[in-house]
């Protein structure tokens, strides 16, 4: 299939595939090609096939293997075939290109089946997980390490900025420290000779770097059920892998933990697939010795790696174009918020008064800083469940949001981003609502607290004319005065403003008061007399009862 393609109307829309054959398993990907160098997922399939069973002990594939990869290639081709695919790349990695018999396979695999599979180095590979690391992370001004931990080996690149500066190779795979070692790892005696060959070989092919590293990102696997384990024992299972943030006191102790376990336990543990049970021990030591090497506390997971590498490259080369740096997180807001068919003017508009009247509050209500930013974050995205149809599409927002992937959010910032959203209009957040009981008690009130900023900010520009041009507040806890300004009176917006008040006033235990910068005219507000659900004023400084009046 050809690579290199030439499009007669814009609205062809390429689909090309991806097939990576790793130590421990065989992974497809089928995909569309969009603009920009992107890309839309079709089709995922993986196969556990351990290429790399009896790599370290006898050099080779072994024969069940080779038969089962055979059958997984089998049936990654009618699926490929299937999609209509116009572009096709696999590749195999480390047991392929390390076995005696790696080559034999590659001939089978293209005499049986007619696949075409290369074999790419350790620096090839390196070069494609960073690639996609680059295209989703904003590097500028960090130093960081990679690491993409597979089956039979595990490569590093470390990075400044978008500079590679240095790319090793290791033999450090979790398929063939678990052949070498065994799995379990339950004893001193067992665990500390891996500890050590993973030190040595460490010591061996990597060099530290001369300054100080921000983060560690880390790809495959191993990493993924790393923070699917910790998340599952945090209550937040029910959130995506990628971008969660550990320390390595989380790795530590999450070993300790797993080595206390008897085998048919560690294979119940939640958060880790069944057939990982024998190799996560090894994969987490990994982590944790590249950590101690690099002397980084902090990891971030990855939730790609060389695939999608792959596939953008694939995509750079089908469209003619050279890779790009990475989107700024702004930007791929607003192409998450265009392809869900937002109106962007109103949205940014509505985000910008939000963080205005965020920013006067904090000083009233000891607000913590950071939140003004996800506030701001899910007034841009408020509306994405369009996407579905407009009735109860702030409920479509938030599962969109949730699953979309954005990048420089951890997992549980975009489930705080997710719910203001879903609470910008409709009923309050309520306990009954699972993605609100879920939340911890902290963060129900910090929903609560943005979600009711975003309405009246929503409210704001309830004309979708950006009428009112700025906004800032006054007054003390227990009364709060927004002064818009306008050119002119804005009456839909004070009216929607109003409308909109309810939850504000509950939540902040004050009186609200809408007045027209350098007018008379004002639309004053009041609390209602009591907290929905029982509950007590949940602002972070205890304010005066409002009165009970209500004024149009």
């Amino acid at each position: 299939m050809s690579e290199q393609q030439t499009y007669l109307a814009p609205d062809v829309v390429p689909r090309l595939a991806a097939i990576d054959i790793g130590s421990n398993s065989i992974r497809l990907v089928v995909a569309e090609a969009q603009a920009g160098g992107r890309y839309r997922i079709l089709d995922e399939e993986r196969e556990t096939t351990r290429l790399g069973r009896s790599l370290a002990a006898h050099g080779d594939l072994d024969a069940k293997s080779i038969e089962d990869s055979l059958t997984a290639l089998r049936r990654f081709k009618s699926i490929v075939t299937g999609f209509g695919v116009e572009s096709f790349r696999s590749i195999a990695t480390c047991a392929v290109r390390e076995a005696t018999n790696g080559a034999e396979f590659c001939r089978r695999m293209q005499d049986e089946l007619g696949l075409e599979i290369e074999i790419i180095d350790a620096d090839m590979e390196a070069h494609l997980a960073f690639e996609s690391v680059r295209r989703r992370f904003d590097l500028a001004g960090k130093n960081t390490v990679l690491a993409d931990i597979g089956g039979g080996s595990t490569e590093i690149v470390l990075a400044n900025g978008e500079l590679v500066e240095a790319v090793y190779a290791t033999q450090l795979g979790a398929v063939r420290l678990a052949e070498k070692y065994g799995g379990e790892l339950t004893t001193d005696e067992q665990f500390l000779p891996l500890k050590r060959w993973i030190d040595r070989e460490l010591r061996q092919t990597t060099e530290k770097p001369a300054a100080p590293l921000h983060l560690l990102i880390g790809s495959g696997g191993t990493f993924t059920s790393l923070a699917s384990m910790l998340m599952a024992g945090r209550g937040l299972s029910r959130l995506p892998a990628a971008g969660y943030r550990a320390s390595r006191a989380d790795v530590c102790h999450l070993i300790d933990r797993l080595r206390k376990m008897k085998p048919e336990e560690r294979k119940a543990t939640p958060g880790l697939n069944a057939d990982r049970t024998d190799i996560i021990i090894p994969g987490l030591a990994v982590i944790d010795a590249l950590m101690r090497r690099f002397r980084v506390n902090t990891l971030q997971v990855h939730a790609y790696g060389v695939r999608d590498g792959l596939l953008l490259t694939m995509i750079d080369q089908m469209q003619g174009t050279s890779s790009t740096s990475a989107p700024s997180h702004d930007e791929q807001i607003d192409r998450f918020a265009e392809a869900c068919g937002v109106n962007m003017i109103h949205s940014r508009h509505v985000a910008k008064l939000a963080g205005e009247i965020f920013a006067g509050l904090a000083q009233l209500y000891e607000l913590p800083p950071g939140d003004r930013r996800l506030l701001e974050v899910a007034a841009r995205l408020q509306d994405v469940g369009y996407l579905i149809n407009y009735e109860g599409h702030h409920k479509h927002s938030y599962h969109l949001i949730l699953h979309s992937r954005l990048e420089g959010f951890r997992p549980e910032e975009l489930e705080i981003i997710a719910n203001v959203a879903r609470y910008h209009r409709g009923s309050p957040p309520k306990k009954k609502h699972e993605n609100f009981s879920e939340l911890t008690e902290p963060d129900r009130l910090r929903v609560r607290q943005l979600a009711a900023i975003l309405r009246i900010a929503g409210g704001l520009d309830r004309s979708h004319n950006q009428t009112i041009r700025e906004v800032k507040v006054d007054g003390a806890p227990g009364q709060v005065v927004l002064t818009v300004s306008a050119n002119e009176y804005p009456e839909v917006d004070v009216w929607a403003c109003r409308r909109r008040a309810e939850l504000f006033e509950e939540i902040f235990t004050a009186k609200l008061t809408v007045q027209w910068a350098g007018q008379s005219i004002t639309a004053e507000i009041t609390a209602p007399p009591a907290a929905a659900n029982g509950a007590a004023p949940t602002a972070r400084k205890k304010a005066p009862a409002a009165s009970a009046n209500k004024s149009e």
